[in-house]
């Protein structure tokens, strides 16, 4: 089954009175890319999280968000009284003392910012909680899988048309090949006649047969109508192409570019020309391809 590497996918889950959140957005990329950002007091689900990424998208520039809302201020934050009166008594007599004013905001800010005046304590974290994020993650893996699918079948469709196009293009070609060889042919003949020497017949036609069989492109032809059968084989019988049918790609732009060199004629170098055309698209859409 053909996917894409983009995607987005969200899970919740509630434990007691917190709702967890998971988010997952992916990008094209050659390896897994995998960022992760938790709340740290849930940091201990970070591995298992990264796991479920791990086995459900395998390959993509994967960003995790992990976020909880409580009906309740969740927070670890306390003020050390004590701390903060002999902090304020300080400074009020420190400030006195120098004809300073330290009354209102500007006290409270300076007071705040004291060592040990504000700590945290941590609280622990049920399993429970734990258990909601994987859950939260696995949803939103597979909510994200399910939009590579979907996005999958589209990009393949497209790609394929594409290859439909530069096997139609390849075909197109073959009626200006009979007349290319007679167009030489007559072009090295009114050149020597303008020479105005003589010349061996059998040689020349020994000759005009060699130089003819350089720009024979029937190997280019047969190759390239290989790759493009290989292309829908792999397409259509393998989970994830997307490096395989970027291989082919190159494949099928070596024996196009080869094509267009031993052209030597107009219709034919048109044709080649919408052969890359198709093919630079083909490219640009492989690299989304898981």
């Amino acid at each position: 089954m053909i996917k894409s590497m983009t995607g987005f996918g969200k899970g919740e889950a509630i434990c007691g009175d917190k709702k967890f959140r998971v988010e997952l957005r992916s990008l094209n990329s050659k390896q897994l890319d995998l960022s992760v950002k938790i709340p740290g007091k849930y940091r201990t689900a970070e591995a298992e999280v990264r796991n479920i990424i791990t086995r459900q998208l395998q390959r993509g520039k994967v960003d995790c968000f992990v976020s909880f809302e409580a009906a309740v201020a969740d927070t670890s934050a306390h003020i050390n009284v004590d701390a903060f009166k002999a902090y304020a008594n300080e400074l009020r007599k420190v400030c006195q003392e120098n004809g300073i004013s330290a009354e209102g905001d500007a006290l409270l800010t300076a007071v705040m910012r004291m060592p040990d005046v504000v700590t945290s304590e941590e609280q622990d974290v049920s399993d429970d909680e734990l258990k909601a994020i994987v859950d939260a993650t696995e949803q939103a893996a597979a909510q994200l899988d399910a939009f590579r699918v979907q996005e999958g079948a589209i990009l393949i469709a497209d790609l394929l048309s594409r290859i439909d196009l530069i096997e139609k293009y390849r075909h197109e070609v073959e009626p200006f090949e009979g007349q290319r060889v007679e167009t030489i042919k007559n072009r090295i003949r009114e050149n020597l006649q303008k020479l105005a020497v003589e010349v061996d017949n059998n040689r020349l036609e020994q000759e005009m047969i060699f130089y003819i069989e350089k720009l024979d492109i029937t190997e280019e032809k047969v190759r390239l109508d290989n790759h493009c059968s290989y292309f829908r084989e792999v397409a259509a019988t393998e989970d994830a192409p997307g490096r395989k049918l970027g291989f082919i790609a190159q494949e099928l732009g070596r024996e196009i570019n080869t094509m267009g060199s031993k052209s030597n004629e107009a219709n034919m170098q048109r044709l080649v020309v919408m052969m890359k055309d198709e093919l630079e698209k083909i490219k640009e859409q492989v690299l989304n391809i898981l």
